[in-house]
Order: C-alpha cells, then sequence, then structure tokens
C-alpha cells in the first residue's frame, strides 16, 4: 500500500522547498499533485476573464520547482488531480477547455512518471447525461493510453441550495457500472476508482457497502475527516462532537479490509494543516505520518496474516480471544504465550500457552503476532531476547463483528 501525503495546505507551489522538507523529514516517501492550481475552479467559472494554462509546456512551468524538489529529495507523485469545476457549478460551455485540460494533464502525468489521474465528472451540468460522459472519458482513453496513466473517477456531491447532496457516483453500483462500462468499451482496464472518504459522510453513505461493491476497482483512497455538513479536509480522528467521531471509520476500515485494499492511501489535511503555525507543522506531519500507518496497520492486517507460513500470538487476554473469534479458524495459531506465568501449561481459546522462552524454538518464517497493548516493550523484550522472528502488532479496535465476552467476564467478575 502506498501512504501519500497530499501537499495541499503544507507546501507553496511557487516556493515549495519548506513544505517539501517537512513532508520528507515526517518520512513520507510519496505525495499527491494538484493540477487544479494552475487552472482553479475559481478561474475556470470566470473563463472569460482568466487567462487558463490549456499547454502542457504552461502545466510543467507553474510546477518545474515543485517537481524539482520532489526530484531532489526522491519524492515520488503517483497520484494527480485533474482540474475541476465546482460543486454548484452551472456551466455547460467549457466542455472542450475543459477536455484540453484532462487531455494535457495526462500527457503531463506521463511526462513525470504518475500512473494515476483522478478526473471529475462534469457533475450538476450533465448529471443526467450518462452517455455524455462516457464518450467524454473515452475520448480521453487513448490520450491515458499512449501516456500509460490510469483514469480514476470519484464520487462526488453537490450543492444544492446550499446544501450538499449525492452527485454523480455517489452510489456504489452506478460508480461500479460506470468502470465497468468504460473499461469495456475502451477494451482494457483503463478505469478505476477513487473512494473520497470525507464525500462519502457529507452524504450519509454507508462506506462498508460502498466499498465492498466497487471491490477491487477502487485503486485510491482519499483519507479525511469532516462534520458531515461542510466540504473540509481534516485530519482523521479530529472531527468529534461530545466524543462521537462524525466519520464512520469503522466501517470504511472494514470495508477496504474486506475487499484487501493495497493501492493509494491519499491522506488529505489541507485544513487542518492550514490551521498550524509553520513552526508547529513539522511536529504535526510526523504525527499525521503516524496515523496514515495506523490506518495501514488496520488495512493491512488479513494481507500481513497472509504472507506468513505460521503464526504465534503473543497475549492471553481479550485480544487474543478476538483474534481467534475473527481470525482463528482462517489463520491459526500454533499456541500463544504470555508473561504471566500462572497461565502457563493452560488453555485460553483452545490455545496451549507457553512462556516466551518458548518462541526461541520457531522456525525463521513464523510471525510473532502481539495481542497485547504493551506492543513495543513486548518488541524490545523479545529481541532482548535474541528472537529474530518477524513481529507484527494485532489490533482489536476494527474487528469484522463486534464481541461482547469481554464485558460480560468484567461484569461476572466484579470489575
Amino acid at each position: 500500500m502506498n501512504i501519500i501525503c497530499s501537499p495541499k495546505g503544507i507546501v507553496n507551489t511557487l516556493h515549495p522547498r519548506q513544505g517539501i522538507i517537512d513532508i520528507v523529514n515526517a518520512d513520507f516517501k510519496n505525495i499527491s499533485l494538484d493540477l487544479g492550481r494552475c487552472s482553479t475552479w475559481r478561474e475556470l467559472e470566470e473563463y472569460e476573464y482568466f487567462p487558463i494554462s490549456e499547454h502542457p509546456i504552461e502545466i510543467g512551468r507553474y510546477f518545474e520547482k515543485l517537481i524539482a524538489e520532489c526530484q531532489s529529495k526522491n519524492l515520488q507523485i503517483p497520484v494527480a488531480h485533474a482540474p475541476y469545476l465546482s460543486r454548484d457549478t452551472k456551466r455547460k460551455d467549457l466542455d472542450e477547455v475543459l477536455f484540453n485540460l484532462y487531455k494535457e494533464s495526462i500527457r503531463f502525468c506521463g511526462k513525470i512518471g504518475c500512473k494515476y489521474v483522478i478526473i471529475h465528472p462534469l457533475d450538476a451540468a450533465y448529471e443526467d447525461d450518462r452517455e455524455f460522459h462516457f464518450r467524454y472519458y473515452l475520448r480521453l482513453a487513448a490520450v491515458a493510453r499512449e501516456n500509460q496513466v490510469m483514469i480514476l473517477l470519484e464520487n462526488q456531491c453537490h450543492s444544492l441550495n446550499g446544501h450538499l447532496v449525492r452527485g454523480i457516483c455517489s452510489d456504489s453500483f452506478e460508480a461500479a457500472e460506470w468502470v465497468d462500462t468504460l473499461n469495456d468499451r475502451a477494451g482494457e482496464e483503463r478505469f478505476g476508482f477513487c473512494l473520497d472518504v470525507g464525500v462519502c459522510t457529507l452524504c450519509g453513505q454507508d462506506m462498508h457497502e460502498f466499498a465492498v461493491t466497487l471491490g477491487e476497482r477502487i485503486e485510491a483512497v482519499i483519507l479525511r475527516d469532516c462534520d458531515g455538513q461542510h466540504e473540509s479536509s481534516l485530519l482523521p480522528f479530529t472531527s468529534v462532537c461530545m466524543g462521537q467521531q462524525q466519520t464512520d471509520w469503522l466501517n470504511m476500515i472494514r470495508g477496504l479490509r474486506e475487499i484487501g485494499f493495497d493501492g493509494q492511501l491519499i491522506l488529505d489535511i489541507r485544513d487542518t494543516a492550514s490551521a498550524f503555525s509553520p513552526l508547529l507543522r513539522p511536529q504535526h506531519l510526523v504525527f499525521t505520518k503516524d496515523v496514515a500507518v495506523y490506518f495501514n496497520l488496520q488495512l493491512e492486517i488479513e494481507n500481513s496474516l497472509r504472507k506468513y507460513s505460521s503464526i504465534v500470538l503473543f497475549g492471553a487476554g481479550n485480544m487474543c480471544r478476538n483474534y481467534m473469534k475473527c481470525y482463528g479458524e482462517k489463520y491459526p495459531p500454533l499456541f500463544t504465550c504470555d508473561n504471566n506465568q500462572t497461565l502457563w501449561g493452560t488453555l485460553f481459546c483452545g490455545l496451549e500457552v507457553r512462556p516466551p522462552e518458548s518462541l526461541k524454538d520457531l522456525p525463521k518464517d513464523c510471525v510473532i503476532l502481539i495481542c497485547n497493548i504493551y506492543y513495543r516493550e513486548i518488541e524490545r523484550q523479545l529481541r532482548g531476547m535474541g528472537i529474530l522472528n518477524p513481529i507484527e502488532f494485532f489490533n482489536d479496535e476494527y474487528m469484522p463483528a463486534f464481541h461482547f465476552d469481554r464485558i460480560e467476564r468484567e461484569w461476572q467478575e466484579g470489575v
């Protein structure tokens, strides 16, 4: 999975050095690129009064410094966002202007080695004309093929009298049909999908259902938090009201985990980043990377388990119990171990509990899965014992199903 930092709110495109340094120092290896910076939606809405750069040379000149900084820091650009119209646009006279922008955006992506370009449907202006959109996208397919770029559709909302409502491709079955129809007519897998978590939140959608329906068509996911009412891009887990998260992260994680998502994970935190002083931004970006790694941990659980020939657990408590209920049948451990000597030789959830010393006899390709919140302390303990086996962390915050044994057990024990 590629973890990608959107530079929006972080990097000044014309003076990018400090922002790029902050991103690299936070240990990000990839950024996305918003090509709309050189032809903004405001400029497009007032096309008659603004000179729009429709030529690849002009696009290249606009991003010249940014690209040079990325190259000097070995920072990759796997995904770009083509210019787009505003959510409430009513203009129907910019088809060819946008087509030229999209065409040259694809060519520019090919030139810099960017594999994916996100191109919005024309949305409200042509919402009821699917065939128009299909013809429009297919005109771009040949250019995408020549430049080895995949076009990604994205779920949309649009403004209706100031209220954000569901737009084109906001229905999962419709979105899947669009991608399949375009690929069928193009005669190749030239189109995919980018799931914008913020739009799902704004539209009040079930992200588990959305992800499962789209399945392998999803090539990229934009992670951003919002309050469900306003268009904003906040750091995940920060839009909270009275202790309740406004984004349904549980179903988002469950859905992407179920389909084995292993694509481009884009963090768009422009509003949160913009609110921080540049003096605090470096520390904030380090934490942002930690959040991204956490999502990667949650989404990669099954992929991590699948790649090992055998598994041993460390921990004989509630986290171990949850592992056995959710994954024990599909990925059965050899045994579990624990630092509590009173548990050695007993059975826990059908597993023999052994002392940590028994881990020294494991085959080299057996993974030790820590099922205990003291992850790093236990990892240091095992490495200090000279154990060289791969070590992974198991976290049961976002399981495929909830289990209440812990609550019942604590109540029975009077905890």
